[in-house]
């Protein structure tokens, strides 16, 4: 069990940094388009560190919550980007952007339990404000449907990430989580620089 939690811990940082790995490549049409999707929701400390927290707030909740929370996260995410690559206007999406992550660290942080059905829609709301992000910053002649399908595979290898985090410190403080907790408190403190500008 040990050997089993230490590969998962390692396997979820490695996927924590393998966007910034796949910017090492160029390619052209479709092969372009994916990497550029691909790597750019690394491109922004607040996209991961939400998404990482996504994953954390995940493992916390356990049960349903670890493959639900971070699915509908995914999905919105994607319907998002799709209203961002139509070139439609979401209000207020850098604030969304931010309060997200004040919002997951603070979960994180008070280690906040509530049923599936009360955080899906919340995570929900503000992937829609990650997605448009992602979907109005496509580079141009870039292939649609494969940016899409590399920024959301980031996301999920994010949120995995956050999932093997939960759980790689949560063996360095057997049953408090206090680790766990200090990381979620140091999130919302950065999310609440990105907001005053300091960031």
């Amino acid at each position: 069990m040990r050997k089993t939690g230490t590969m998962t811990f390692a396997a979820s940082l490695a996927a924590a940094f393998f966007p910034s790995i796949a910017s090492a490549h160029t390619g052209v049409g479709d092969t372009a388009g994916f990497f550029h999707g691909f790597e750019h929701p690394a491109g922004g400390l607040d996209h991961v560190l939400a998404m990482v927290l996504v994953g954390i707030m995940a493992w916390q909740l356990g049960g349903r919550a670890l493959y639900a929370v971070p699915a509908t996260f995914v999905l919105l995410m994607a319907a998002g980007g799709g209203i961002g690559m139509a070139g439609m206007d979401v209000p207020f999406v850098e604030l969304g952007i931010a309060l997200s992550v004040v919002v997951f660290g603070l979960a994180v942080a008070l280690r906040f339990k509530a049923p599936v059905l009360a955080i899906a829609p919340l995570v929900g709301l503000f992937a829609i404000f990650h997605g448009h992000a992602h979907g109005a910053e496509m580079p141009e002649n870039t292939a649609g449907l494969a940016y899409g399908l590399g920024f959301v595979l980031a996301t999920a290898l994010l949120h995995a990430a956050g999932i093997g985090l939960g759980f790689g410190l949560a063996r360095t403080s057997e049953k408090n989580g206090t680790p766990v907790r200090i990381a979620g408190g140091a999130a919302a403190a950065v999310g609440f620089a990105i907001l005053a500008g300091a960031l």
